[in-house]
């Protein structure tokens, strides 16, 4: 899917007050990261490493593992492609609502599909590949089991993409099973919690055997020196680095509760982005109200299979931008 993601601000021709559609942290990037990727500008003068190996030696180390589970990449979606492309043919199930890339990435390699609503998974697994997004992207639902799961269809390999677990309180990361379960491949974004989607910075963790697989099928060079080197500074202040997520989330809290008085309905979620629901005409001409009237960008999420012409997905910012659109949606009502 080239077009209709979230972030699409530039295809519109105006600016944008308020970014309510991409779940990248608002706080922008960590302190300092400007500053030492301009130091590096020189590095852009020579080839990167091919397979990014020694940023893939330093997320291991701080994981405890080897530098044979990690593998480096151009954000998550070259991760997607990348495992499709190595399981070509296979079948695959995706729990839905889901990232449609992984479908689009599936069938671009042939895979055979089928899917999973979110309430359903847990049953019986019947499939190569499963693919999964924990917290999941568009809902911020979790599911804090999957151990159980993994180890009870040893035959499938569990694709968990992990975007956005240092948004939520409510689940730990399943990585370190890596080491047990040969069965399994996370999937890490370094984009999202640090706000540097252009650059496009990811990692898959695995067991050696999945990562010699996968790095077989790989282009070199696929991440350049910026992104390589704002992966060491991420890595070198990590303890530094954490989210205030405590307050990320009582935001969230307060945002929701606030949406309750316009014509949308929110929906649960665990982490600061969350899905709605217009009770007023369709999620595609909100999206354009909102944007003509008030410069506000939301997320259209018709195109999430398993939703309605009706569902938008929105991401907590500022309390003050929050109003912003809090504001809106009570006109919204009068259309």
């Amino acid at each position: 899917m080239l077009k209709g993601h979230g972030d699409d601000g530039y295809l519109h021709g105006k600016p944008v007050l308020a970014d309510f559609s991409t779940n990248v942290y608002h706080g922008g990037a960590p302190a300092g990261l400007k500053e030492h990727l301009f130091a590096q500008w020189d590095k852009v003068m020579r080839y990167p490493e091919v397979i990014a190996e020694s940023l893939a030696e330093k997320i291991a180390g701080a994981y405890g593992l080897s530098d044979q589970n990690i593998l480096v990449t151009n954000g998550s979606t070259e991760s997607i492609y990348l495992i499709a492309q190595a399981f070509k043919t296979r079948k695959s199930t995706i729990v839905i609502p889901a990232f449609a890339e992984y479908e689009d990435a599936c069938r671009m390699h042939g895979h055979s599909l089928d899917f999973i609503h979110w309430q359903d998974f847990g049953g019986k697994i019947a499939a190569d590949l499963l693919f999964i997004c924990n917290p999941n992207n568009p809902t911020g639902e979790i599911i804090d089991n999957l151990e159980q799961t993994i180890c009870q269809f040893p035959k499938t390999i569990f694709v968990v993409d992990e975007a956005f677990i240092e948004f939520t309180s409510s689940i730990t990361s399943v990585l370190a099973l890596t080491v047990r379960y040969p069965n399994l491949i996370i999937m890490r974004s370094m984009t999202k919690a640090y706000a540097i989607p252009g650059l496009r910075l990811g990692y898959i963790v695995a067991s050696p055997e999945l990562i010699n697989l996968l790095r077989s099928e790989k282009q070199p060079w696929t991440v350049n020196a910026m992104a390589m080197e704002a992966g060491h500074f991420i890595f070198d202040h990590m303890e530094n680095l954490a989210l205030p997520l405590e307050q990320i989330l009582k935001d969230k809290d307060n945002f929701v509760r606030a949406l309750a008085g316009t014509p949308v309905r929110t929906y649960p979620s665990h982490t600061h982005f969350f899905l709605a629901e217009t009770q007023v005409q369709n999620a595609a001409k909100l999206k354009r109200w909102l944007l003509d009237n008030f410069d506000i960008l939301i997320r259209d999420a018709a195109n999430f299979r398993g939703l309605s012409e009706n569902h938008i997905r929105i991401a907590t910012l500022s309390p003050e931008k929050n109003q912003i659109l809090i504001n809106a949606l009570s006109e919204w009502i009068q259309i």
